[in-house]
């Protein structure tokens, strides 16, 4: 049944897919116009047949993403104002109970389904489009396997935090919302520091970096910069996908980089100086415990919303969701379908936020670079590596400007370019 509410946030769903769906056409109308021939600034980065798959892989993904965003709006719709979602959650309900342990299942359970209508989409692509362009490396086994040990994630980590939560909200009736938010906090700190040691080897092997030259060459350059790495480890990317990639994690003597095995055989040694360099640099530059800070105002912030909102019974109810049950079931009734709904809508407004989150992404892969280039003395090593790897990787060379203004959290391989050759060494940056 439709009301103001309902009405409201449909508005803003529709909105969102409107956004996107016209971003798309405007991003692949753009790389159609530059297709007929490889743009002069990018003759050195790719051969034209190399140009021709990119931008082919680029359209491709952009009709994915069309398919994709019709998809949820339609999910959406059918959950949220066909009354699915609170049928779901009642019979649930029904069958496990109202108890705090048993709502929490129920609330995990209910994500865990709604999940599950995203797994064809995931499949076309990395069976389809990834293996179209020669990237999928991956058998049907051993992605079933990771989804299934994600699933089973979500319970043993997600089951304790949720029942957590409900336990906050019973003894704390009036500021559970604060604590849900530090226990929160404190949860996503551990992980910074848990994930790579204990989660990720659940999926890839992860080694030290082998004895030899280039272990050498980037443990001095370690100890150059400040960063004093005991070790720099090796992922092995390689078993699912032919993409490289490299990540910083982690903080003070946890702190680690990562490297794709991918990347090693792409690169040569003095390019992956520059790529190690550009990691360091977000360590050195202080971009992860300012990306905490943000992540812990956001937070509390969106718990401060989800507090206000289950304690609402005008929310749940403008979605068909009806409070029922005994006094302390119906404290639970209250607070999971608010939790379902804020999970479910909270991404269609965070989605105007997006540009600014990117806008303070971009500048702090600037400054990355940056530092990069210091500690290498040149901007040539990191230049090169991004050439190769947006060469191998096949990515967009040509993005329309409001496209990657709004989705994209890397500056275009154009402007790092354009920035790097620009400055001069920062000579205060060499120790």
């Amino acid at each position: 049944m439709f009301n103001l509410i309902s009405i409201i946030f449909g508005s803003i769903i529709l909105a969102k897919w409107a956004t996107e769906f016209l971003l798309n056409n405007l991003n692949a109308r753009h790389i159609k116009i530059c297709s007929g021939g490889i743009p002069e600034a990018f003759k050195d980065v790719m051969t034209q047949e190399s140009y021709d798959k990119s931008v082919n892989y680029s359209l491709d993904k952009s009709k994915l993403a069309q398919a994709e965003g019709l998809f949820d709006v339609f999910l959406v719709f059918v959950f949220l104002y066909l009354g699915l979602l609170p049928w779901l959650y009642n019979g649930l309900s029904a069958g496990i109970g109202d108890g705090i342990w048993a709502q929490s299942l129920v609330l995990l359970l209910v994500m865990v389904i709604l999940g599950l209508f995203s797994l064809p989409m995931e499949a076309w692509e990395q069976f389809k489009l990834e293996s179209k362009y020669g990237f999928n490396k991956s058998s049907p086994k051993l992605w079933m396997t990771d989804k299934l040990k994600g699933f089973g994630l979500t319970f043993v980590i997600g089951y304790p935090m949720v029942v957590l939560l409900m336990a906050f909200f019973t003894w704390f009736e009036k500021t559970w919302w604060i604590w849900g938010f530090i226990a929160f906090f404190v949860f996503q700190l551990l992980m910074v520091i848990l994930y790579p040691m204990v989660i990720m080897p659940l999926f890839n092997k992860l080694e030290a970096l082998k004895d030899g030259e280039l272990k050498d060459r980037l443990l001095k350059l370690s100890e150059k910069t400040g960063f004093h790495a005991k070790t720099i480890q090796v992922i092995d990317g390689s078993k699912r996908s032919s993409h490289s990639n490299a990540f910083f994690t982690g903080f003070g003597k946890f702190r680690r980089i990562v490297l794709f095995d991918t990347l090693i055989d792409q690169l040569e040694a003095s390019e992956l100086e520059g790529v190690l360099a550009h990691e360091i640099g977000h360590y050195k530059k202080g971009h992860v415990p300012k990306m905490l800070i943000i992540s812990a105002l956001t937070g509390l912030a969106a718990f401060a919303v989800l507090g206000w909102l289950a304690g609402s019974s005008w929310f749940i109810e403008s979605f068909s969701f009806t409070i029922h049950g005994q006094e302390s079931a119906t404290l639970y009734n209250q607070l999971v379908p608010s939790i379902l709904l804020f999970t479910i809508l909270t991404g269609y407004i965070t989605f105007w936020f997006g540009p600014f989150s990117n806008t303070m992404s971009r500048r702090h892969e600037y400054e990355a670079d940056s530092f990069a280039s210091a500690m290498v003395t040149s901007p040539e090593p990191l230049i090169k590596a991004l050439r190769k790897l947006h060469e191998k990787n096949l990515s967009n060379l040509t993005p329309h400007p409001f496209y990657s203004r709004f989705y994209y959290s890397h500056p275009t391989l154009l402007e790092r370019e354009d920035a790097l050759n620009s400055r001069m060494i920062d000579e205060s940056m060499v120790p």
